[in-house]
């Protein structure tokens, strides 16, 4: 699916261009719906037969053609059996097309979510993402499992009653048509136009919000109970559902009259058919062909509304369901991070940032997380970034992996510049331990290998011993084999770290990016994970965001960022000594490991 196709076609064009993906499947589908509409409309024509034999002989029954009649009889029975079985073949195939087409869009859109740069994630919710992936590829897999032959199968149905009742009588028929096609026209007046692409626009967004402020709420439920809430208090979600509400309501009372209108309609049939009926038989009142045409077309023309009916609930749900296609598309055309057409790869893996800056947001000037970043770190040594909040810290860690490029300068690793190397190569090279870790529904051997995918149970317990986790894993039900999350075990927030860690330890990449890997860590553990972590950082490029300072006291380098630059740089004993920011912080660091709380909830300093 190239991004060209992605924006050519939109609608029931762009649908059909998705579907054209299994072309055959689907072309196979079409013939069989189209063939059992044809099959199933014999009941109608022995209907015809039958009735034509009885009204010939209807002064003398006896004299019916009972051979004739079950002749026709069966002819319907067949008609109908066959027309089910190659209907259920269509069907068939047109939902393994669907499941395929399904399959490969969800791979496409998650590999190209891959792909995409973290501020793409800043700048949507979660709601809409899970909706894109879920609820609007679950409606094209509809459209083609199911829609699709429906259409065709209405189409044909439509298209051959039309013409026998036409080829019967040109004046029944245009009766039989005339509050069908009303009924329509009303319906299309409401659905079509600008009006009824912003009912539909806003009630995917609608759905969007409400989906992102139930996730919200969910994950904020500790916060909820604690503090004695509800959902009325939890503004956002209640906001989003009342609106969704009026909107739903509103668009119901905007459509309602319109709709019952066209039901009445539809029902209405033999109200038109009856009359030119009549004034056909006061033209030829012994005609039997006429008694037999008003007769037929009594009995048929009110299932000729059905596929019409069908075809228009169609039109009108192929509009929500371009909606969503629309968001695909729109996902599919974010432009990824782009890689280089002749990568390269490093062969030594210091760091350099040459004059880097960076902006979250298009205003640069405005908004500039980070300005004039140079600095190299070396390898075998270890790189700290300290600061207050909102310096720029995760900035820097963040650009080395490339979650973002940066808007000006330079990252080189091992004189090669990050953009240069494909991206295989830059995650291979780059292991990254976040502060807050996320943990897999799967197993905990699940979670580990998923730092060197393929990884045998030996290597796997091996890393994890290395993290101080063999001892808590021990403890679990199932030891390697337990399950992490709903239906299984949850750990504290150390444990998860250490996970982290044994993914990172497993991974062994020569560049190694921690953010504050211990602060979870309780003081019986951070001991053992400092030691862990000494193995994992040995000969690597290791850069080190720093909220305890007593942790990287023996970083052969200290970078100190303060909005957005690198306010002071050196070691630790050269920056006490420089009596700047970095002495400010390790003396407020310090100071704060001597405060005590005492008896009646009071502070004061003490001996730590």
């Amino acid at each position: 699916m190239s991004k060209s196709k992605t924006k050519s076609r939109t609608g029931i064009l762009r649908l059909l261009e998705i579907a054209g993906e299994k072309k055959g499947l689907l072309l196979l589908s079409g013939l069989l719906s189209s063939a059992s509409a044809v099959l199933m409309l014999l009941p109608f024509v022995s209907v015809y037969y039958i009735l034509a034999e009885l009204l010939r002989h209807a002064s003398m029954p006896a004299g019916v053609d009972s051979g004739l009649m079950m002749r026709w009889g069966l002819i319907a029975l067949g008609g109908l059996v066959l027309g089910l079985i190659l209907a259920y073949g269509g069907i068939m195939c047109s939902h393994v097309a669907a499941f395929r087409i399904q399959y490969n869009l969800r791979i496409t859109m998650t590999e190209h979510l891959g792909r995409l740069p973290l501020g793409y994630m800043n700048s949507t919710s979660t709601g809409a993402v899970k909706k894109t992936l879920e609820q609007n590829v679950e409606k094209v897999e509809n459209f083609i499992a199911h829609q699709l032959p429906d259409m065709v199968s209405a189409s044909a149905t439509t298209v051959i009653m039309i013409t026998a009742m036409f080829w019967l009588s040109p004046l029944l028929a245009a009766a039989c048509l005339l509050p069908i096609l009303l009924g329509v026209a009303v319906q299309s007046l409401l659905m079509m136009g600008s009006k009824g692409e912003d009912s539909v626009q806003n009630y995917h967004q609608a759905l969007e919000q409400i989906g992102a402020s139930a996730v919200q709420y969910v994950r904020g439920m500790p916060a909820v109970k604690v503090f004695g809430q509800t959902v009325h208090s939890f503004r956002k979600f209640y906001g989003d559902m009342i609106r969704y509400r009026d909107y739903c309501l509103k668009y119901t009372d905007h459509f309602q009259n319109g709709y019952i209108s066209f039901k009445t309609l539809l029902a209405s049939v033999p109200v038109f058919v009856l009359p030119a009926g009549v004034y056909l038989l006061t033209r030829e009142p012994d005609s039997l062909s006429a008694t037999l045409k008003l007769l037929f077309f009594m009995i048929m023309a009110p299932g000729v509304s059905a596929p019409l009916y069908k075809l228009l609930m169609l039109a009108a749900s192929t509009r929500d369901i371009g909606e969503g296609v629309r968001r695909i598309d729109e996902l599919l055309s974010r432009q990824p991070v782009p890689e280089t057409d002749a990568p390269l790869a490093p062969s030594s893996y210091d760091i350099e940032f040459a004059e880097v800056s960076f902006s979250y947001h298009n205003d640069q000037e405005a908004s500039a997380a980070l300005t004039g970043i140079s600095f190299t770190a070396r390898q075998g040594e270890v790189t700290a970034l300290v600061g207050p909040s909102g310096s720029g810290k995760s900035t820097i860690a963040s650009l080395v992996p490339r979650f973002w490029d940066p808007s000006w300068g330079v990252i080189r690793i091992g004189g090669v510049d990050i953009r240069d190397m494909s991206v295989d190569v830059l995650m291979n090279t780059v292991a990254f331990v976040f502060q807050e870790t996320f943990l897999f529904y799967d197993t905990l051997y699940a979670n580990i290998a998923v730092g060197l995918p393929g990884a045998t149970l030996q290597q796997v317990q091996a890393a994890a011993r290395a993290a101080q986790c063999d001892e808590f894993i021990g403890r679990l039900p199932q030891g390697y084999d337990t399950l992490i999350g709903e239906g299984g075990v949850y750990l504290s927030g150390g444990e998860e770290q250490r996970i982290a860690v044994a993914r990172a330890i497993l991974k062994n990449a020569p560049v190694l990016v921690l953010d504050e890997a211990t602060a979870f860590a309780d003081p019986e553990n951070e001991y053992r994970m400092q030691l862990a972590l000494t193995e994992l950082m040995r000969g690597k490029t290791v850069i080190v965001i720093a909220h305890r300072l007593s942790s990287i006291r023996e970083a052969e380098q200290i970078l100190v960022m303060q909005d957005g630059t690198i306010a002071e740089r050196g070691n630790h004993n050269r920056l006490i000594a420089g009596n700047g920011l970095y002495a400010a912080m390790w003396q407020a660091y310090a100071g704060a490991g001597q405060w005590q709380l005492a008896k009646g909830g009071s502070v004061h300093e003490g001996t730590a």
